[in-house]
């Protein structure tokens, strides 16, 4: 198992409108494409408290590039993403990560 670590820092004030547009519709088309949420993270302390962490995980990187291709290309996602943008911008930038566990990682 591989996990992703996608952190998404918003515009100011704009984390609610991603959240929103996770629980109504990016989960569901998730589920779909059988893409597999680890959690999901606000940040409490940090540097901003307009970002959301979240971890994805993969058998193997050929599932994530089969899925994850699927899930972008999908009608639904971009309906989802048009409408939750219709106020504005939401994201300022994305960092992504493909992390691999350690052995002695609790998380396998």
């Amino acid at each position: 198992m591989i996990y992703e670590m996608r952190q998404y820092r918003c515009v100011p004030g704009r984390l609610p409108a991603l959240l929103k547009r996770f629980e109504t519709a990016t989960l569901k088309i998730w589920e779909k494409h059988g893409i597999k949420q680890a959690g999901f993270f606000t940040t409490m302390i940090g540097e901003s408290n307009q970002e959301l962490t979240y971890f994805l995980a993969w058998e193997s990187l050929a599932e994530r590039e089969k899925k994850w291709g699927a899930f972008v290309a999908d009608p639904d996602w971009h309906e989802a993403s048009n409408k939750s943008h219709a106020d504005g911008q939401i994201i300022a930038n994305i960092v992504s990560q493909i992390l691999a566990p350690t052995a002695f990682s609790s998380v396998k």
